[in-house]
C-alpha cells in the first residue's frame, strides 16, 4: 500500500484535488467570484494569482493571462463575457467591509 505521506505521493493526490477543483468551479460559473470573495476570502483570480507564483517560484514564466485560462478554461475576457454578472450593491459593500485592501 503506498503511503499517503510520501512526497510524491502527496504531490500527486494534491494535483488531483486541484483539478478537480478546477473542474467544480469550472461547472459552477453561477457561482460569481465576489461570492467566493464574500465567503471564503479568495476567487478564481486568486487561484491563478497562486499558480502563477508558484511557476514564477519555479523559473517559469507563466503570464497573467495564461495563468487564467489554466483557471477558467477559457481565456478570461471569454469567461467574462459567458458568465461574469454585474455585482450587487450588497455584495459590493460586503466585499468593502470582509476584504478591505483586496
Amino acid at each position: 500500500m503506498t503511503d499517503v505521506n510520501d512526497p510524491a505521493t502527496r504531490t500527486e493526490l494534491e494535483a488531483a484535488a486541484f483539478r478537480r477543483l478546477l473542474e467544480h468551479l469550472r461547472e459552477r460559473s453561477d457561482v460569481q467570484n465576489i461570492d467566493l470573495m464574500n465567503l471564503a476570502g479568495f476567487c478564481r483570480n486568486c487561484l491563478s494569482r497562486w499558480y502563477r507564483e508558484a511557476a514564477e517560484a519555479r523559473g517559469l514564466d507563466l503570464p497573467d493571462p495564461a495563468a487564467r485560462e489554466i483557471v477558467y478554461g477559457m481565456p478570461y475576457k471569454e469567461w467574462q463575457a459567458l458568465h461574469q454578472k454585474e455585482a450587487t450593491p450588497e455584495q459590493k459593500a460586503r466585499f468593502a467591509a470582509t476584504s478591505p485592501g483586496h
